[in-house]
């Protein structure tokens, strides 16, 4: 019976450490403010922006969470420099 209830310490002792690691990671970070707007131009991608801004393309998607790339259009404003709001 023992054996049983050092299983059932362990189990919710890892549990707690779950639960305890959820909540830490969902804590809310604060949104990015965009502090360099651009407007797109012609034949201009977000590969091609990130690159000619010297930006790696995954640091240039999370300033533009919502960007679509294969639908780009002249005059679109993206981000390509932001920080985290106060």
């Amino acid at each position: 019976m023992a054996k049983n209830h050092g299983t059932a310490a362990l189990v919710a002792a890892l549990l707690l450490i779950a639960v305890t690691l959820a909540n830490a990671a969902a804590e809310p970070v604060a949104p990015l403010i965009c502090t360099k707007p651009y407007g797109v131009k012609e034949h201009e991608t977000c590969f091609a922006l990130s690159q000619a801004f010297g930006l790696p393309l995954k640091t240039f998607l999370r300033f533009n969470p919502n960007i679509k790339c294969d639908n780009l259009f002249i005059g679109q404003w993206v981000c390509l420099a932001a920080m985290r709001a106060a």
